[in-house]
């Protein structure tokens, strides 16, 4: 865990935003070792990481989204763990539980507490609709506050502290879902697609050769903790705040000023977290294009990822095919 003279160190570092801009690049770089392609997944999953956020990140088998977040600790300098989500895990065997231990030496019995898998920088959880909602509930405390309670005590995770969960969009039964509660908690949802026909071949070129992809760290823990305050102290006018609050606003079917797409086939819109992630989203943009401040042009880069998983569609949305995306596309287009 980084102490605060070092990331105070780490911020006296961050000359400006072309600084880190051009150290974005650098970790864009070392990620394009091991990723091929998914370029706009890296940016989303870097800006989750700047921001100080979770993710989700919802694609088929085989897009490497374990090898993303895997590369992303290390090239990153950070703890990585993976938690396997299945039907008959339980909230212990993410957070840890204490246990009755002897000392060798006198013989007394004394009660020690054994870390789960989630006292790590960067938690994996995957495919977390697998494990029933006890279990998914588990995660809430450690991604809203950052600590783990067991019994009497409560034990601090590391810092910074960062949970991606994965979803599979094709399986659906024998699955849970995501509570929209626990859903609303993550920033963003970060869908992958499948690569062109070029990045397939290089994929496989890549993969089934003897040589492991070298990734080189371009931050550290503190810096990283750095980062995420220099984000939050870029400037945002009164003006671009009243922009992601009125795309928020009207995700909702009961706002006077909402779509008629809206309110046909919107069940809940958007909270106001939603409206706090674009803005987040926003200055993460500007830190890593180099901008001096937030404006309009980041909102709606972030837009479709900070609304997708927040709004809940009608059963006629689903009969129509109508999509989250359809719905984030038309308020983008009324604007």
């Amino acid at each position: 865990m980084s102490t605060e003279p070092e990331v105070a160190r780490a911020i006296s570092n961050i000359e400006d935003g072309d600084d880190l801009a051009a150290k974005y690049e650098a970790l864009e770089k070392q990620l394009g070792h091991a990723i091929v392609g998914q370029q706009e997944v890296i940016r989303a999953v870097v800006l989750t990481i700047f921001s100080g956020s979770h993710a989700l990140v919802v694609g088929v088998p085989g897009l490497a989204k374990t090898r993303l977040v895997r590369s992303l600790g290390r090239a990153l300098d950070l703890s990585f763990k993976r938690i396997q989500f299945t039907p008959d895990l339980m909230p212990t065997d993410i957070t840890g539980t204490d246990i009755i231990e002897e000392d060798p030496n006198t013989g007394k019995r004394r009660v020690e507490f054994l870390q789960g898998p989630v006292f790590a920088n960067l938690v994996l959880a995957d495919e977390i609709n697998r494990t029933p909602p006890k279990t998914q509930a588990a995660m809430l405390q450690t991604m809203e506050e950052h600590e783990v309670s067991v019994g009497t005590k409560t034990h601090s995770l590391p810092s910074p502290f960062h949970v991606f969960a994965t979803q599979n969009p094709l399986e659906m039964e024998g699955t849970y879902s995501l509570p929209e509660a626990q859903a609303d908690r993550f920033m963003l949802s970060i869908h992958c697609d499948y690569p062109s026909r070029a990045e397939e071949e290089t994929i496989v070129s890549n993969t089934t050769g003897g040589k492991e992809a070298e990734i080189s760290p371009v931050f550290d823990a503190a810096e990283v903790l750095a980062i995420q305050q220099y984000v939050r102290s870029i400037p945002v006018s009164a003006e671009v705040v009243r922009y992601a609050v009125d795309l928020v606003s009207r995700t909702r079917p009961a706002d006077p000023h909402s779509p008629k797409l809206v309110q046909e086939y919107v069940r809940w819109g958007a909270s106001p977290r939603a409206s706090q992630a674009l803005i987040l989203g926003a200055k993460a943009m500007a830190a890593i294009s180099g901008a001096v401040c937030a404006d309009y042009e980041g909102v709606r880069s972030v837009a479709l990822e900070v609304l997708r998983h927040r709004i809940i569609l009608n059963f006629h949305a689903r009969a129509q095919k109508i999509s989250e995306r359809d719905i984030v596309t038309a308020l983008l287009s009324d604007d």
